[in-house]
This record gives structure tokens, sequence and C-alpha cells, in this order.
């Protein structure tokens, strides 16, 4: 199987878990398809809108440090190989491969539902996460600006709010993200996986380069934003030789604060990944996941709560004690405080304002 140009996944693999319709090229019509044919059209990006009844999501799992998130998208052009919110575009009917990066959903009354959300009189605030799923700063965000409409709903109601990216496209809210920081009200964290653009391309085919990415963290620094670097997700032998470098270069921008990710494979971004590995580095491949499985209880994934986000064994320890050593050697220590909730305050619906 040969990569696709520009995309992350090598092919469209269909859910088995939905049964969704699988079709297979026949061998022999392959031969002479392009002669008769000619090259097969190049993948286009497109967009549907989705109107749903609320955008605000819950959860209660133990294994994350937030209770609520708003995904203003579903599916990402970043096309990263490994993004475990893959499988969520099987509930479209949809293939978490190709399709998960080439057709993509926007919920452009995101900040009008999460308002009518804020407004209720029961709402009590705690931080929203943002990119949590999807990236709130991939490409579609530039004409959409639905993630600039719910920053300045947080701004309006001093709400607090973390993002999660690996674009420097979060630049272009610099200004909000600054009025927010002074008032204690956003995190932001930008996820950098090597420092090689060749290998990033291979994985997250249309994110910004490391390069861009630390420096849109040196940049919100310069600004006052609370922000860390993401080394995640770290990929036994294609990744983890960065652990050190990208410590350093972040430090080096100003940053104060890292946290890191094993990679996790859950459903069909397993199948996915395996291709991924077979067209890129076949050489390795079987290193790579005979790792992942060791570090996950002999499975491809872990899909239990409590212990899904815990490798275990000899490797985690050890890179965690690389990150520990790296952080310390380049004064990378900073805690910063709880976002404020206490200043919350409610927005008003259709111009009236509240009662209470």
């Amino acid at each position: 199987m040969q990569p696709v140009k520009g995309r992350g996944s090598v092919t469209n693999q269909a859910s088995a878990r939905f049964n969704l319709a699988q079709r297979e090229s026949d061998g022999d019509w392959l031969d002479a398809r392009v002669q008769i044919d000619g090259e097969a059209p190049r993948l286009r990006t497109s967009v549907v809108e989705l109107h749903p009844r609320t955008i605000l999501s819950f959860n209660r799992s133990p294994d994350i440090p937030f209770d609520r998130s708003v995904n203003a998208y579903n599916g990402c052009e970043h096309g990263c190989i490994y993004c475990f919110a893959r499988p969520s575009h099987a509930w479209h009917d949809l293939s978490p491969g190709l399709d998960f990066e080439t057709k993509l959903f926007a919920k452009p009354q995101a900040a009008e539902l999460l308002r009518k959300t804020l407004a209720k009189r029961g709402y009590r605030p705690a931080p929203i996460a943002m990119g949590t799923n999807t990236d709130p700063y991939q490409p579609i965000e530039a004409q959409y600006r639905i993630t600039r409409q719910v920053l300045e709903l947080c701004l309006e109601t001093r709400h607090p709010v973390t993002i999660t990216t690996k674009s420097d496209r979060v630049l272009a809210d610099l200004d909000l993200l600054r009025e927010l920081a002074a008032q204690n009200l956003v995190h932001v964290g930008i996820s950098v996986t090597s420092l090689d653009p060749v290998l990033s391309q291979k994985l997250e085919p249309r994110a910004a380069s490391p390069a861009r990415r630390l420096a849109a963290l040196g940049t919100l620094v310069e600004a006052g934003v609370p922000c860390h670097v993401g080394i995640a997700p770290i990929i036994p032998a294609i990744t983890d030789s960065f652990i050190e470098g990208i410590v350093e270069a972040a430090a080096a921008k100003g940053v104060r604060s890292a946290m890191w990710i094993l990679v996790r494979l859950p459903y069909e971004v397993a199948p996915l990944f395996r291709e991924w590995l077979d067209a890129h580095f076949p050489e390795r491949a079987g290193k790579v996941m005979a790792t992942i499985q060791d570090i996950r209880g002999g499975r491809d994934n872990d899909p239990n709560f409590g212990t899904r986000m815990r490798p275990q064994g000899v490797w985690p320890d050890l890179i965690a004690r690389r990150i520990r050593l790296a952080m310390k050697r380049h004064g990378m220590d900073q805690r910063f405080p709880p976002l404020d909730s206490s200043r919350f305050k409610a927005p008003s619906i259709g111009g009236q304002l509240s009662l209470f």
C-alpha cells in the first residue's frame, strides 16, 4: 500500500464495529485502471455543517483532568495517524481512515448553544476543555472562527477554558488569550511530537511544522499566556528519540511546563496505525507494535478506565525518568495555579439581563 500524498491514513478502512460497507479494488482491474481512467482524482476536503441541540459535553472519566468539553468540529484535516478521535467518525457512517481527515463537520452555532447552557440557573462553572477530540485550530477554523466565538463568550462570562492544539493558528486569537490570561482564565498546550519536519509530515501531514509550533509557544510566553509543551504522543522507536530535544527547544522559547502521553490505539486506530507503519517504517513495524503491546498488557490498546492512561512496565518508567531529568536540566518546573471559576457571570440571552 502506498501513502496518499498530504494525508495521514493509508486507506479508507471501514469500521467493523458498525458493519459499514467495505470496498476492495480487484487486483486485475488495478493493472488497467490507470491506463483506461487515468490517475485517481486528488482527495479534496469537504465540510458539512452540523446543528446539534447542545454543545457542552460532560464526562465522568477518572483518567482525564476535566469534566466538560466543547468540540467545534468533527474530523480533523491535520490527519494525525495516531489520533484517538478517529473512531468517532464511524458514528457518521464514515471511515475513521481517510474520511476522518477529508470529510469534516463544523458546528457554527457552538457559541450560541454554549451561551444557552451557561445561562441556565443551575449551571456551575469549571474549566471547559477545547481540543480534546479534534483540533480547535485545524485549517477550517480560519473560515468558521467557531473557536474564537467560544473564547469571546468565555471572556464575556469570565469562564475558564483550556486549549490543546497542534497549530500555530492559535495566535490568531492572541488578543483574546492575553485578556483571558490576565484574569487567570486560560491555559494553552501545544503538542510537539518530533523535531524532524519530514517525520512530522508523515505523522501529522497537515499540522503546523515543529518549528512553527515552538515559535507559537514562544509568542504565547511573551504575551503572558500560561502554556505548556505536550510531548504527545510518544511513539516507541519512532518519536522517543526527540524527547530531550523537545524539552530543550521549548525551554529555549521560555516554556516552563511540559506533559507527556504514550501513544494509544483505540478501536480502528490500531489497524490504521499498522498500515501506516507498513507503508513508512516496515523495517521497524514489528518492534514498534511489540513495545506498544508490552506497555498495554499484551494488547494493541488498553480501553479500561483507570488504566488506559497509565501504561505499565519498564518502558514508560524509563520515559518518565528521561523527561524528569530533561525538565530539571532546563529549569522546566512551573506549576500553574488552578483557573479561576469564582468570577463567572451568567450571560444574557437575546439581550435580556438576568434577574438572578
